[in-house]
């Protein structure tokens, strides 16, 4: 399950392993955290010599998975568990070392807590979308488009889609049949890199993304879909629902839906505007 922590409001990579009930993070994200490098990459492959030459177990015990890199496609990085990251951090002279490893602690205690409590992830979320500026209002319409995800991918489990590529490859059908957009598209538009293109839609977008996916699980539930081919069948459909009530709204207000806007900091929506 990969996700993004906030620390301090900076974006950590993380991905949550159900089979060894632990946590992995970023190395790269948590090095440019601590040292503030503008170049973290090359921070980190001067101390993966150095932790090679020294035989240190921190080195043996970095992994590869594949993240959200800064392109928007997923790409192998390093990344290690909480306890190898404890032992790395104190390889790191840093001011932010010691509010980073509560943080660590907190994060750990939090899943653990969401296990037994599930309900406290959702008001997790809730926090910290109201720190990054969410209004209550965009925040509802975020978790009740969730909650019709999850219903949807629930669907596709269960008709024989898997996780991972084929998720993605029937998501990017139906986001790209009711928005003229692949996701990439969408994200460019906004100026995404590794953020969350959900997490900087507008209300409409939201609205327009859920009624798609709403009916996307309908359609494959009345007829049946099974397998990836099936279920993108089904999408097309549903992203056309969506699709059409878009066109009608667009065409009674004068405005588009598909918006560039997004909840990047000014400067970001500065090299965005630049980049036009």
């Amino acid at each position: 399950m990969s996700n993004i922590k906030l620390f301090e409001s900076k974006q950590v990579r993380s991905a949550w392993n159900e089979d060894e009930q632990k946590w992995y993070f970023s190395v790269i994200d948590v090095i440019e955290i601590l040292t503030g490098s503008s170049i973290p990459k090359r921070y980190w492959s001067d101390l993966k010599k150095k932790l090679s030459i020294e035989g240190s177990e921190v080195y043996e015990k970095i992994v590869r998975l594949k993240m959200l890199a800064e392109d928007g496609k997923s790409r192998n990085t390093d990344v290690t568990d909480t306890e190898t990251l404890l032992r790395l951090i104190q390889s790191i002279p840093s001011p932010k070392a010691e509010p980073f490893k509560q943080w660590l602690a907190k994060v750990g205690y939090e899943r653990m807590q969401e296990i037994t409590d599930p309900e406290q992830g959702i008001d997790r979320a809730r926090e910290n979308w109201q720190k990054l500026g969410r209004s209550e209002k965009w925040i509802q319409q975020r978790m009740t488009g969730q909650e019709t995800r999850n219903k949807l991918t629930d669907y596709w489990k269960d008709s024989s889609v898997k996780k991972g590529d084929e998720f993605a490859y029937l998501t990017n059908i139906i986001h790209s049949e009711w928005t003229g957009f692949t996701i990439k598209k969408h994200k460019d538009l906004k100026g995404l890199k590794t953020q969350n293109l959900r997490d900087h839609m507008s209300e409409a977008e939201l609205i327009f993304t859920a009624l798609a996916e709403l009916s996307t699980r309908q359609i494959a539930e009345t007829d049946k879909a099974k397998g990836v081919i099936q279920n993108a069948v089904a999408g097309k459909k549903g992203g056309k629902i969506a699709k059409d009530a878009r066109l009608a709204l667009e065409q009674k207000t004068g405005k588009k839906v598909i918006s560039g806007e997004s909840f990047l900091p000014p400067a970001k929506q500065n090299k965005k505007i630049n980049r036009k």
